[in-house]
């Protein structure tokens, strides 16, 4: 294998040159890439709707086609699901990729085209590995495996030629024969959708291989190296693997878990890469040794960005900006158009540019109050739904409430960790709670996941709060009144730590 490492990095430096047109012509790239689109597309249903054979410039485009979102663009995806095609891209979309739902829906199934897989994920996918090649050109990173720890996959059956999974699910089960020998486990285990079996079978699978890097969330990728540890008796993923260099991460913030993996992976070769990979589309990585520069904006990848300044999130006709036009610090919600068929469509994401010429950026959080500690995307809508069926059931009254993450630890697994403030308490607490989790469950599939017999999240946490706590709390803050609010949802414990902090001192107890 040592052979291939020379061949590998030749490669790599040949996709750096490639890559040296969008970063010393960043809008010219862009532009092309937007024209690309529009042509191709102009003879679509979606494109014949809107007029893309007649649009010439940006201002055009803004001008004729309405910024959307899932709900939008849903029915035409229901009908490419069904069989039909040529409704918003013009090639066979067979694939979707499966995420977390929306208000009205459990799950949302983005289109993925074979020009999104080839131009946009695996492209990425290469140009990642290349950047490591550059910091890092003494890596013999590709003589071994990567081990990636993907979502499963199904058969749709509204239509026996279309097929939906997770993204990761989607790319594993088209990636090329070159990939698929650089990776492990075996396809037969990568796809299981048994999550407790499926890291049973993967750790036994792969204990034995020369795995170099790992590609997965943090949550199931700690599950699986605590049964590796279980498996082998150490304490150390170095001792089972000695030659494991790189982590690749992204999809949930990676702070709360970098000291447990130093803890985990005890290797003085052990380097970190971030992405920022979407079901959307593959749209930065980590270009620099420190991620605190932020990720290079992908601009050659088959999408085409816009970015709208938060102060026009929900307007009828919100005005966006290109890249000439965006600041460095400044949150933008991410708008992009793709070869997959998604028009001037909301991702949902705030990004801030770190710098310009090259454009890097970070991800901010989400156009709406959110957890996504662990990759289960539970939106206000989710938790409102969860609250009041278990209100119903219960004949509990809510007041209030808010919820965090509470992180992993070294002997327990991950939560949500809720302050709810009642009018009338719920009779059985313990009811209430099962309740909320349940609905969460039917709500979104993501959280469901994560709560598969509790591998990665186990029963929520749910303290009841005295009458008054929540307003005596945004008092204190000097809060009260007018359009301050409890936050219902936050993906860091800033909100729900400092309740806690303000109950300790001031003798509030929430109820056990």
């Amino acid at each position: 294998m040592k052979l291939l490492s020379p061949a590998i990095s030749r490669l790599a430096r040949w996709r750096l040159a490639r890559m040296e047109r969008f970063l010393q012509y960043p809008l010219e790239t862009q532009d092309q890439l937007f024209h690309h689109l529009i042509s191709a597309a102009q003879y679509t249903e979606y494109g014949k709707k809107y007029g893309f054979s007649k649009i010439y410039t940006i201002r055009e485009y803004k001008r004729q086609v309405p910024v959307c979102n899932y709900e939008t663009l849903q029915p035409y995806i229901r009908r490419i699901m069904a069989g039909e095609q040529n409704i918003l891209w013009n090639t066979p979309v067979k694939w979707f990729a499966k995420s977390s739902g929306t208000t009205s829906d459990k799950s949302k199934f983005i289109p993925v085209s074979q020009e999104s897989l080839s131009e946009g994920h695996y492209r990425s996918g290469k140009d990642v590995l290349s950047l490591y090649y550059r910091n890092f050109p003494e890596s013999d990173l590709m003589t071994g495996k990567t081990l990636v720890i993907g979502g499963s996959h199904q058969v749709n059956q509204l239509n026996e030629a279309s097929f939906y999974g997770d993204l990761s699910a989607v790319m594993l089960q088209n990636m090329p024969l070159y990939a698929q020998l650089a990776r492990t486990p075996d396809l037969s285990i990568a796809l299981m959708d048994k999550w407790e079996e499926k890291i049973e079978r993967m750790a036994h699978a792969t204990m034995h291989e020369n795995v170099m890097s790992i590609a997965g969330v943090p949550t199931w990728t700690i599950v699986l190296i605590k049964r590796l540890f279980e498996l082998t008796g150490t304490d150390n993923l170095a001792d089972i693997w000695p030659n494991i260099e790189l982590y690749i991460h992204g999809g949930v913030s990676f702070t709360p878990y970098r000291e447990q993996f130093k803890k985990l992976i005890r290797s003085p070769l052990m380097r970190y890469l971030e992405t920022y990979n979407a079901s959307e589309g593959f749209f930065a990585a980590q270009d620099q040794v420190l991620d605190d520069e932020g990720l290079l904006l992908f601009l050659n990848h088959g999408i085409y960005y816009e970015f709208m300044p938060m102060e026009e999130y929900g307007k009828d006709h919100p005005q966006t900006l290109q890249l000439n036009e965006v600041e460095t610090g400044v949150n933008y919600a991410l708008v992009i158009s793709t070869n997959g068929g998604l028009w001037r469509y909301i991702v949902g994401d705030t990004v801030q540019f770190t710098t310009r010429y090259p454009f890097r950026i970070r991800v901010t959080g989400r156009t709406r109050c959110f957890i996504n500690a662990f990759g289960e995307e539970l939106i206000v809508e989710n938790a409102d739904k969860a609250v009041a069926a278990a209100c119903a059931e219960t004949g509990a009254v809510l007041n209030d409430y808010t919820a965090a993450p509470v992180y992993f630890s070294d002997g327990d697994n991950g939560a949500h960790e809720w302050l709810i403030e009642f009018d009338k308490p719920p009779a059985d607490p313990q009811r209430f709670t099962q309740a909320l989790d349940r609905v969460l469950q039917e709500v979104n599939s993501d959280y469901e996941a994560k709560r598969y017999k509790n591998i990665a999240l186990r029963l929520p946490e749910v303290h009841i709060l005295a009458p008054g706590t929540f307003n005596s709390w945004l008092k204190h803050k000097g809060k009260l009144g007018g359009q301050h609010k409890v936050p219902r949802l936050s993906n860091d414990r800033h909100y729900v730590d400092e309740v806690l902090d303000f109950i300790s001192r001031t003798n509030k107890q929430p109820a056990v």
